[in-house]
């Protein structure tokens, strides 16, 4: 006859709980119910059924670091008025460089925080620059877009 698992090993963690980088994103959105994922080794967030950002803290390379907003190149000048360190992933762009659709605020900027905290206002404003419907969704509701 087997012998069986002792109850208490049923509700016994398996491992602690994964860190999320930059979790002070998630306080900030709240209200609006994000939930993460993890891809690519980093966390994305999502708002209903956009995905708004991705939280890398991986260190290779450090300065891709930071919080990446989804967003589309025609928005890059106006975004980077109200975010100034706002720039391409160099992951994304490979040796040749580039400019990629995703934006990174980096974690060694100096105005990280106010940035990041910034874009969050945005989102929860429902800014159309930041944000990108992932594949099969159907938009829930208008958003919009300021210039």
């Amino acid at each position: 006859m087997a012998k069986r698992a002792s109850p208490d090993a049923l509700f016994a963690a398996s491992k602690p709980a994964e860190r999320i980088p930059f979790d002070f994103v998630l306080l900030e959105l709240g209200d609006l119910e994000p939930y993460t994922k993890r891809m690519f080794g980093c966390h994305s967030v999502y708002v209903e059924d956009r995905i708004v950002f991705i939280l890398r803290d991986r260190h290779k390379p450090r300065q891709d670091d930071g919080v990446w907003v989804a967003t589309t190149p025609e928005h890059h000048a106006s975004l980077r008025n109200e975010l100034p360190s706002l720039r391409s992933i160099s992951v994304l762009t490979g040796p040749s460089g580039g400019v990629t659709g995703w934006q990174n605020i980096p974690a060694d900027a100096d105005d990280f925080e106010a940035s990041v905290l910034r874009a969050c206002a945005l989102v929860r404003a429902e800014d159309g620059r930041i944000g990108k419907m992932t594949k099969g969704s159907k938009p829930t509701r208008a958003r919009r877009t300021r210039r």
